[in-house]
């Protein structure tokens, strides 16, 4: 969440950037409560010192057989005065803290600035859009004649937008996370992690997918247990309420694990194939780092993303997010972008975003430095490749023109095939 002090000193500043998401959002609201908050702290000091000041005159009252009955009885008012004022201080606590956990992070002053997607900028590009002599098929006809998807069953098993992996469609989707993970952990420095795949309200609040983002979650009906949306929930949480040594850092963590959404209000949104689903397998880069470290281990956590896809050799490009496109916790975001022949188009595969010291402060990460100060992380994020989009740009962008698929040469050990 945003930093109170800040939005107090700075509250012109911090509506500026909000407004560059959207113009409608403000501090403003976080500010009156501050405010009133404020009052009421300082009225509950001043009763505090006068209780103080007036029970330190019964002492010396009763050595002098003086009657304390009417002071005492002050004494207490003022007691139940200031109980009063500490509980309505704690309701303000409350409100305020609820109002920022609804505010997103501030963008950072150097992306575009614009309302959606079509402000996003094109950074960079590496390989060129595939194209063949023949008709490419897009991979929601060419997997299942293969036997490599089965959409239908995947559906009849769950609901729409599950998708059923058979025999060598099942078996290059785990190449590919075992490819990525490898990638990481012994060429890229990364600690592999496998975490739980349910988190509680409080690491999914950490994060910042609640309060906000609680419809697009799958809950646990009677338990305080959601299904991830992203390994990066639970990685980036795993020191929340915890002070780091400096040494520690920057911390490079990365996992794989199955992901959930119910992409709430994405109806008809990429419907076919396995662009937009509800259960997905995706392999998460974290980072944990001082801030003065932040933006250049970004771009370092985006090479590495982009190094994966290289081996891979998928034409993709790099895109900066605009003001309006990036997500709410994050300040800066890339976008990286694969080329998909059946969308004739560029279409996500992996977002890496720094998150500045929003993410830390919700889940109260710190580290001490070496000088004994104790200061908030900042946490960075890259989803190493959504696998199964992965899956899909592999089969569209190498196909055959005889309808078969030519397996990357880095996955080919994993696969134990050269082509489907």
């Amino acid at each position: 969440m945003l930093d109170i002090k800040l939005i107090r000193e700075n509250p012109e500043k911090i509506n500026e950037l909000l407004k560059r998401r959207n113009p409608n959002l403000s501090v403003d609201a976080v500010l009156e409560i501050d405010n009133e908050r404020r009052k009421i702290q300082f009225q509950a000091d001043e009763l505090r010192a006068k209780r103080k000041q007036e029970s330190n005159k019964i002492g010396a009252m009763k050595k002098e057989g003086i009657d304390t009955t009417e002071i005492q009885a002050e004494i207490r008012q003022l007691g139940e005065d200031v109980k009063k004022l500490e509980e309505k201080l704690s309701e303000l606590d409350l409100k305020q803290k609820e109002a920022l956990l609804f505010i997103p992070n501030t963008p950072d002053p150097e992306i575009p600035i614009g309302e959606d997607e079509s402000a996003n900028v094109e950074v960079k590009r590496w390989g060129e859009p595939t194209k063949a002599d023949f008709e490419l098929k897009p991979h929601w006809d060419l997997c299942p004649e293969l036997g490599m998807l089965d959409f239908e069953r995947g559906v009849k098993l769950a609901h729409t937008r599950f998708t059923l992996y058979r025999g060598k469609g099942a078996r290059l989707e785990r190449a590919i996370i075992n490819f990525f993970l490898d990638t990481h952990t012994q060429t890229r420095g990364y600690e592999e992690i496998l975490p739980p795949v349910m988190a509680n309200s409080k690491t999914m609040t950490g994060t910042g997918q609640l309060p906000k983002f609680k419809e697009d979650m799958f809950k646990c009906v009677d338990e305080d247990l959601y299904l991830i949306p992203t390994a990066e929930v639970p990685v980036t949480n795993i020191y929340q309420d915890e002070i780091l040594d400096e040494e520690m850092l920057p911390k490079y963590m990365t996992a794989y694990t199955p992901c959930f959404r119910r992409e709430a209000g994405s109806a008809g949104k990429d419907t076919r194939g396995l662009i937009r689903q509800h259960q997905f397998n995706k392999v998460e880069l974290v980072k944990l780092t001082k801030p003065e470290q932040s933006a250049e281990e970004h771009e370092k956590l985006t090479r590495d993303a982009e190094n994966v896809l290289e081996l891979l050799g998928l034409p993709y490009r790099r895109v900066c997010l605009s003001s309006g496109d990036i997500g709410f916790s994050a300040k800066k975001c890339y976008d990286l972008e694969v080329w998909m022949p059946s969308y004739n188009a560029y279409k996500e595969i992996s977002s890496c975003s720094n998150f500045g010291d929003y993410q830390a402060r919700r889940a109260n990460i710190r580290f001490r430095r070496k000088d004994g100060s104790i200061e908030f992380v900042h946490t960075l994020n890259g989803s190493g490749i959504a696998v199964g989009r992965t899956l899909a740009a592999i089969c569209e962008n190498f196909q055959t023109e005889n309808g078969h698929i030519v397996i990357p040469e880095v996955l080919r050990k994993y696969t134990g095939f050269d082509i489907i």
